[in-house]
């Protein structure tokens, strides 16, 4: 079980980051292309990824939430990508709150369809910005698992720093 910190609710445009030395919500930009993210989007908290940010995660949830919402989640498995400013590992979470998705314990609890459709969300969203994005696919739970375990060893250390 992780703590997910929802930045962008589902069915949203605008690209909200946490500013975490400010420790508020800005609005980074809205999305150039005609797309929306169809899944809640934020990041993990006790987390310190590669590249210094929390580790992004994704959550299927039926409904929107809200910028700031936490959000207990399970991990699922993760979606392997690499963007203008390096590897780009985004972790695919279910939330523990909503029975459709109970029963979900890893990718191929999910439609095909859906997981389709996420990988597609990632491969034009920055089209129009002229960013290059490669998606490499879809990595298992056991993946997903070890690099938050690795990024909260990482979170601890600079905690104890």
């Amino acid at each position: 079980m992780v703590e997910v910190v929802v930045e962008i609710p589902s069915g949203s445009r605008n690209k909200i980051e946490y500013d975490e030395s400010a420790g508020v919500y800005r609005l980074d930009r809205v999305l150039s292309s005609a797309v929306f993210y169809n899944f809640e989007y934020g990041y993990i908290s006790g987390t310190r990824a590669g590249d210094g940010d929390h580790d992004d995660a994704m959550v299927l949830l039926d409904q929107p939430t809200f910028t700031g919402c936490h959000v207990w989640a399970r991990p699922v498995g993760g979606l392997e990508m690499r963007d203008d400013k390096g590897e780009d590992f985004k972790v695919l979470c279910v939330a523990l709150g909503d029975p459709l998705y109970e029963h979900v314990r890893r990718l191929d609890d999910i439609s095909p369809h859906r997981l389709r459709e996420i990988e597609h969300f990632f491969a034009t969203y920055k089209l129009l910005e002229d960013k290059r994005v490669q998606v490499f696919g879809w990595r298992e739970r056991a993946e997903a698992l070890r690099l938050l375990r690795a990024d909260r060893k990482r979170w601890i250390a600079e905690q104890r720093a």
